[in-house]
């Protein structure tokens, strides 16, 4: 599954402009292998070993949680579950996104602030403005916005429209928006990339849609009703929703059955299918080949206007799933028909509020307004001109095309903030940091560093300049030491993160969007009071308990006084949080687990010393000059805090392309080159625990091939 969701669609901007820039160049050295000390292979596993051996525990208490028919107990065994993966330390949280400075023509909360699912990513709803909006038109948009959504009848698109013309600013009907990548696929049901899907929904609609104030509203489907027994859902689809070719030619009508050849299409590819495992009836056997039969799979069309799911047992948050790609339409005959069908953007049908009009690879796309489209009023921009930013070697070129108008949102990094302190925009009095500059919001979605357990690569097909210098002896104690649940929590604690952030986003932004956990802490509370065993003591956890309140109990049983902090109850006004702090980085105890891994490691024959450290390969890439201050930051930091017994290595990436090659963009466990890694994160699908902790169940999760791990 992808990485995705956000609070708002600045942070996505945000993240996208980050993301640009170039790098000094980091010369790797040959490894003198000629005086090392011989360490022993790490013995060969199964994948499902070397998973037990990390996350068994983990596993036992998702199981526990997912077997809980009452929704408050879910969310209490989820966060034991989350507890259990935190401490494993196979992935190590950094940020969200958002939490940075920006300037922007977008006004703030015009596109969906759901959390989970792709509708954040729509931008159809979109208000922009000719000039950059000022903070102090910011706030009183939001406070618009919270009146506006208290109304029965509320619009906030008319109101925030309103205010705007009145406060002299100029209503637009395009947005141009930056990216970095181009989709690899037009297909909706061959990508679990972000990167692809947020292109991809500007193309089609599905069943429902979670609009600007957060609310599940129809989209092709105009109502549904849900069994008594909770196991049927059956949905009522309009009957004017057209297909239409790349040219605007009308091809047919959507209708039911293009839901139900979408699904099996989803679960035919297995790249986004885990998300309904388990869910839909039949759906994970006949992905999995257990059944051949795909109408014994829990869906159905009844007539061209009726679809009907069939669970496997009821799920309380069926409808939150509907956003994303298990759900997306797919017209068989064209698809089936089509040679290359979803390869180019002309080689798919649309039936969103969108159609792509031109499109070059690392360019530009444009999207223009479907003709066709159903509900053409709730268009707001027109004319989407997406700018490619994709290898760009200037960390400054966002922010100056958002000044000069070529974009219209950016975010600021360490390179741009001094030149927004100093210079002014056309006649404004005062400096645009203090006239237009603004902290975004932070979201729902987890950036981490990841450890591969199972590393089998050290070398990218295409990319000779990201190949490991780790000598055999190197690679087998980097394996043992990666492997040991000790020496992982070690570097976890070891790690100062804040300072790693700071590096992007600056001193005074360094702890603004660090978090502390997988699942965000505030993501679901209890509803009513639920009592659980916690390491044998009976505890009350009262109505309104935070999922991240459970979450620190579980760890603080389990580690003591050497627990990472990743839930401050006093944080955001006494609700608490598990984000704007660092609660991991402690250098004492980060040496405390690390004598611990070397007493194991010596117990079975594997010496660790500054005169034979542990050498852990870093992909980074050192085209662009703040990644490649970072990851020197960080080198230094690990390098410094154990004493030279643990070296991090750079291996030195030149293009975004190498960098995001050596893990982001492979499919299967095998061909991850790194021993830890920080470009992939996770957005939440829906709105349950699950929907984050589930990507790293064994074999199928959606993120357990950043572990090295399955596919």
């Amino acid at each position: 599954m992808k990485k995705k969701l956000l609070v708002s669609l600045i942070a996505v901007v945000l993240v996208l402009v980050l993301s640009v820039g170039i790098f000094a160049a980091c010369n790797k050295k040959k490894n003198d292998s000629s005086s090392e000390i011989s360490v022993p292979a790490y013995p060969e596993k199964t994948e499902q070993q070397v998973y037990d051996g990390a996350l068994s525990s983990f596993a036992t208490a998702l199981n526990t949680a997912k077997s809980k028919l009452d929704v408050d107990e879910r969310y209490a065994h989820m966060a034991i579950a989350e507890a259990k993966f935190l401490e494993s330390a196979v992935y190590v949280p950094t940020t969200s996104r958002g939490g940075s400075y920006a300037i922007s023509r977008l006004a703030p909360y015009s596109v969906t602030p759901v959390l989970f699912g792709t509708d954040s990513d729509r931008l159809h709803n979109a208000i922009v403005v000719e000039e950059l909006i000022k903070p102090a038109d910011r706030e009183a948009l939001k406070a618009l916005y919270a009146t506006e959504k208290a109304k029965v009848d509320g619009n906030y698109a008319v109101a925030a429209k309103a205010y705007l013309t009145e406060h002299h600013y100029t209503l637009r009907n395009d947005y141009k928006y930056p990216y970095t990548s181009a989709p690899a696929t037009w297909d909706i049901t061959d990508t679990q990339r972000q990167v692809d899907s947020r292109a991809i929904v500007q193309t089609y609609d599905g069943l429902m849609e979670y609009d600007v104030n957060g609310a599940l509203a129809p989209a092709i489907a105009t109502s549904y009703e849900m069994s008594a027994d909770g196991l049927t859902y059956t949905f009522h689809l309009r009957n004017d929703v057209k297909w239409v070719t790349v040219n605007g030619a009308e091809y047919d009508t959507v209708k039911a059955q293009d839901f139900v050849y979408g699904l099996q299409r989803i679960l035919d590819n297995k790249k986004t299918s885990g998300l309904v495992y388990g869910i839909i009836k039949n759906a994970q056997e006949y992905a999995l080949g257990e059944i051949d039969d795909f109408t014994q799979v829990g869906i159905k069309a009844t007539d061209d206007t009726t679809l009907v799911y069939t669970l496997e047992e009821p799920v309380s948050y069926f409808v939150t799933m509907l956003s994303y790609n298990p759900f997306a339409p797919v017209n068989k005959t064209y698809a089936k028909t089509t040679t290359g069908y979803g390869t180019n953007y002309d080689k798919i049908l649309y039936c969103g509020p969108y159609i792509v009009d031109e499109a070059t690879d690392n360019n530009k796309i444009v999207f223009k307004k479907n003709p066709t489209y159903y509900n053409p009023s709730a268009i707001q921009v027109e004319t989407l001109n997406w700018v490619s930013y994709n290898n760009n070697k200037d960390t400054t070129k966002t922010y100056k095309d958002c000044k000069a108008g070529t974009i219209d949102s950016a975010g600021l990094n360490t390179s741009t903030i001094p030149l927004a302190k100093e210079e002014k925009l056309g006649s404004d009095p005062d400096t645009i940091f203090n006239t237009y500059v603004y902290t975004t919001l932070t979201d729902a979605t987890a950036f981490g560093v990841f450890y591969n357990l199972n590393r089998q690569a050290y070398s990218t097909d295409g990319f000779t300049d990201v190949t490991s210098a780790q000598t055999q002896n190197q690679k087998n104690l980097a394996k043992w030491a990666l492997n040991n649940t000790n020496f992982r929590m070690a570097f976890a604690r070891a790690f100062d993160r804040a300072s790693y952030n700071a590096i992007e986003s600056g001193a005074d932004l360094k702890l603004a969007n660090l978090q502390n956990m997988f699942t965000p802490g505030t993501f679901v509370q209890l509803g009513k009071p639920v009592t659980l065993s916690i390491n044998g003591t009976s505890k009350t956890f009262p109505a309104g308990t935070q999922y991240g309140a459970i979450v620190q109990a579980q760890i603080d049983a389990d580690l003591g006084e050497d627990a990472p902090k990743v839930w401050d109850p006093a944080k955001d006004s006494g609700i608490g949080s598990s984000g704007g702090y660092d609660g991991w980085y402690n250098p004492t105890v980060a040496n405390k687990f690390l004598n611990k891994a070397i007493e194991e490691l010596a117990a079975q024959g594997v010496t660790v010393s500054a005169e034979n450290p542990i050498h852990i390969d870093y992909p980074a890439w050192v085209g662009d000059p703040i990644y490649d201050a970072r990851a020197k930051a960080f080198k230094q930091n690990i390098d410094t805090v154990f004493g030279g017994k643990v070296v991090l290595d750079i291996v030195g990436a030149e293009s975004q392309d190498a960098w995001t090659g050596c893990g982001y963009d492979q499919d299967y466990g095998k061909d991850m080159n790194y021993d830890i890694y920080d470009v992939s994160g996770w957005g939440p699908d829906y709105g349950d625990p699950a929907t984050y902790l589930n990507c790293l169940k064994a074999l199928d999760g959606d993120m357990i091939k950043m572990l090295g791990l399955w596919a």
